[in-house]
């Protein structure tokens, strides 16, 4: 026996495998001619995973399970796929510095050797089971051989590729097996967004996980086509159509569970660049009071959307979670004695008990245009997707003078320059000081891995760089910075927070509002009433432990 496999060997008995059944189990393999890694597993004595386990033991590393652990695009695209198919390994994680890869067999130093040739970086090896990795290292086979069949196809066909017989039924066409395995890569890698890029020589292909972009893939220019056209085609879009935008909707079981998709496509010189926002609500934990909120400004939110009437607005850019956080405040008005009727372009999540209206333009429903009927359906809740123009300003304002609270968003980079938004729209500012009773702005930080999360003492220059706010929170002892670690595919975060801002309108702000003040001075009143900027609570949430003062600093101004 080698000494490799006496080591696991002893692993197993310190891990509690009875010395009798593992003596029997060795002298079968002798006699066999069997390894006895294959007697152990094939013969029922072991699972796959205790020897993944003891294995770890003996060479002093890691094991982890890969259905558990979020394989990072970035790291895949570190190593070829040939590479990793000859060693039977497959990358999951890289830092600046390491890479991180799941093995069967953590001595063979010479495939360790190579990877460390191939990506210039430390390889620190995971184990996992035989079975794990090989459904990893097809899925990705499977996937580059599908791109190599559908490039084939593209060229012969004069590389115009194909957009026939791509509908769901020609399950086998291999540009639709492509997508198939894209789209669940992007679920199981936690991604938000998928973006199909046409460039000069190929389309690039990335997924935004936790708010930053990854590049997963390069796909040849001449499927380009073909590739666009089975997304319109998921999407129920025009394939014909090319010069004009085009937004769609697709819905998938993946992973065992229904998932939604909100397409859109944007002629660019080079082709349609084509973006899905994954409207997953398995991974979202829609409660208002776990997507970040301190208790505090928990505290000054509530009290608004409680109230029977008025306006809440939330305000941000696109992707700052301002939906998921209209549906949990949603969640927490929702009873069976309230009438909620939402108007959404296009709805991102079905909730029970809500009347959902999707607009649809070609059809003449617009926001302006269903408003109306919506308020001759006796609501007592309005949720309206997003203030646009002036006809549905208007509108919203209306309904929340008449008796409905109105929930809507609006695209200001803070809560005090809401006001002096909806007056630029056409709003008499009367009439927004009187419906408006708060304003919520929001941006999206990574969190902190909590596995792995380290303390530091940050320097005075880093400190300044922030504009640390030492009146109100001191001279910090520590603050936290991400690591990396299995837990969080060695990036260190997992999982994002919110940053709030949030603006009650007073009396006398309202009065501001109707003598037209700027954002700058309905600012100073909110903050002397006692409003937390964004940045304020991002270096709260940095002295919590919950992200660090690079998010922070990434994500506010």
């Amino acid at each position: 026996m080698d000494p490799a496999l006496r080591t696991i060997v002893t692993a197993l008995r310190g891990r509690g495998l009875d010395d009798g059944v593992l003596d029997r189990a060795i002298e079968t393999a002798k006699i066999s001619g069997r390894p006895l890694r294959s007697v152990l597993v094939d013969d029922q004595i072991i699972t796959d995973l205790q020897l993944a386990l003891a294995t770890a033991d003996a060479y002093g590393v890691e094991a982890v399970e890969l259905s558990s652990f979020p394989v990072d695009p970035l790291a895949m695209a570190r190593v070829p796929l040939t590479l990793a198919r000859r060693h039977n390994m497959f990358p999951i994680a890289v830092t600046d510095t390491t890479i991180t890869v799941a093995v069967g067999d953590p001595g063979d130093v010479l495939a360790l050797d190579d990877i460390r040739a191939a990506t210039g970086l430390m390889v620190r090896p995971m184990v996992v089971t035989k079975e794990d990795l090989n459904r990893l290292l097809d899925r990705y086979t499977r996937a580059s051989t599908d791109l190599d069949e559908a490039a084939a196809q593209a060229e012969a066909e004069d590389g115009t590729g194909d957009a026939d017989g791509l509908n769901s039924v020609n399950e086998d066409a291999p540009v639709v097996r492509y997508v198939n395995s894209l789209l669940e890569r992007a679920i199981s890698s936690r991604a938000s967004d998928i973006h199909l890029e046409p460039s000069e020589f190929d389309l690039k292909i990335r997924l935004r996980i936790d708010g930053v972009l990854h590049e997963v893939d390069a796909v040849p220019r001449g499927i380009q086509a073909a590739l666009i056209s089975r997304l319109k085609i998921l999407s129920g879009l025009d394939i014909t159509e090319r010069r004009v935008p085009q937004n769609g909707r697709i819905t998938r079981d993946l992973g065992g569970r229904s998932v939604d998709l909100r397409s859109a496509t944007l002629p660019t010189v080079w082709g349609e660049k084509v973006v899905l926002r994954v409207l997953d609500t398995g991974g979202i934990d829609l409660e208002l009071r776990k997507l970040g909120f301190t208790d505090y400004n928990y505290g000054r939110f509530s009290e608004s959307f409680r109230k029977p009437h008025g306006m809440v607005l939330v305000t941000g850019p696109t992707g700052s979670g301002k939906s998921t956080t209209l549906y949990a405040t949603l969640g927490e008005i929702a009873r069976p004695e309230v009438n909620v009727i939402t108007v959404e372009d296009p709805v991102e999540y079905r909730m029970d008990g809500i009347n959902q209206v999707q607009v649809n333009p070609k059809a003449g429903l617009t926001f302006a245009a269903v408003l109306p009927a919506i308020l001759r359906s006796d609501p007592d809740v309005v949720l309206i997707g997003e203030i646009r123009d002036r006809a549905t300003a208007q509108l919203a304002v209306e309904a929340a003078l008449t008796g409905h609270l109105v929930l809507s968003t609006l695209h200001t980079n803070d809560a005090p320059s809401a006001i002096p938004r909806l007056v630029e729209m056409g709003i008499e500012p009367f009439l927004v000081g009187s419906s408006l009773d708060a304003v919520l702005a929001q941006r999206l930080s990574r969190r902190l891995c909590e596995w792995c999360k380290e303390k530091y003492t940050p320097s005075q220059k880093e400190l300044a760089a922030v504009h640390w706010n030492f009146e109100e929170f001191g001279e910090p002892g520590f603050l936290y910075q991400a690591v990396g670690c299995r837990s969080c595919a060695q990036t260190g975060y997992r999982g994002r927070l919110a940053l709030n801002e949030v603006m009650p309108v007073s009396e006398q702000i309202e009065r501001m509002a109707v003598e037209h003040a700027s954002a700058s001075e309905i600012k100073k009143v909110a903050l002397a009433e006692g409003m937390v900027t964004l940045r304020d609570d991002g270096l709260r949430k940095a002295l919590d432990g919950l992200t660090t003062l690079e998010e922070m600093l990434r994500v506010t101004v």
